[in-house]
């Protein structure tokens, strides 16, 4: 006690004070001072817990649902629907034309019998292929980044979807080894370019009270799309269906570019809501 009178006192001095009057006592913790600070204790650490209680959870799932019925509202329900289908037919055509690079290979050795010896190519060439037209990306990519603030996001994508429909055009037929690199090239890169304007326009169509659960439902159902896509690339081509299996990716990717053309909104330079 004596001491820390002592340093009081010399607190007092470099402040130009006086003590207060008065007894310097201690005051030892007492058990009902234990009991309180233990009672409080105990109260703040339910606090955290409080987070996942089942009230809070009942309030996100409510508000989950909030978001989905917000998504299918009068004022979204065309959006959202355009969206889903267009997400489903980017990502089908996408890694179908990945796929169509190998298969068409093998539909041609296995299915045209006067063509083997044409169109027989070692492996080294099936690779060289294939990265060939896996470069069709960055072209893609600096395309769609130069049209879409000139044109706006529906018409790039509109376009993009009709080009890569149109590319694949010539492989309704049996075509040689260059020219289905060729086509392939030019499909991948518009389809490359129009996904990447679809995700540049989806996040702009929501508002941001829906903006995440919108966009994540709509990249869900494009997976479904890269699902769906071998049974069609591999499948048919393998059962020597070449020109009907090109058919279909001809069909989605000419309906996506409907889709795209129907939007109800533009959103360049449409401030986000």
């Amino acid at each position: 006690m004596i001491d820390a009178r002592l340093i009081l006192e010399r607190m007092a001095n470099a402040n130009q004070a006086a003590l207060p009057l008065g007894v310097l006592t201690y005051h030892g913790e007492t058990k009902n001072d234990y009991i309180t600070n233990t009672s409080e204790d105990e109260h703040l650490i339910p606090v955290r817990e409080k987070e996942y209680t089942p009230v809070n959870a009942v309030s996100s799932k409510s508000g989950a649902i909030a978001a989905l019925h917000k998504l299918v509202s009068h004022n979204l329900l065309r959006s959202t629907l355009l969206l889903w289908f267009v997400y489903y037919a980017s990502s089908f055509a996408y890694y179908g034309i990945a796929l169509l690079t190998s298969q068409l290979s093998d539909v041609n050795k296995s299915c045209s019998s006067d063509l083997i010896s044409e169109m027989h190519q070692k492996d080294g060439n099936l690779y060289k292929d294939t990265f060939i037209t896996s470069l069709a990306e960055i072209p893609g990519l600096i395309l769609s980044a130069l049209l879409v603030d000139w044109f706006g996001r529906k018409a790039t994508m509109c376009c993009l979807m009709f080009a890569c429909c149109a590319f694949l055009g010539p492989l309704v037929l049996h075509q040689n080894e260059m020219l289905t690199t060729m086509v392939l090239f030019g499909a991948r890169a518009c389809g490359t370019g129009g996904t990447t304007v679809l995700c540049l326009y989806a996040p702009e169509v929501y508002p941001t009270s829906v903006r995440s659960t919108g966009v994540g439902i709509a990249t869900a159902i494009g997976k479904i799309g890269g699902v769906v896509c071998p049974l069609v690339a591999v499948g048919m081509l393998r059962s020597c269906h070449q020109m009907a299996a090109v058919l279909v990716f001809e069909l989605v990717l000419f309906l996506a570019g409907v889709a795209c053309i129907l939007f109800p909104v533009e959103t360049k330079g449409r401030e986000m809501d």
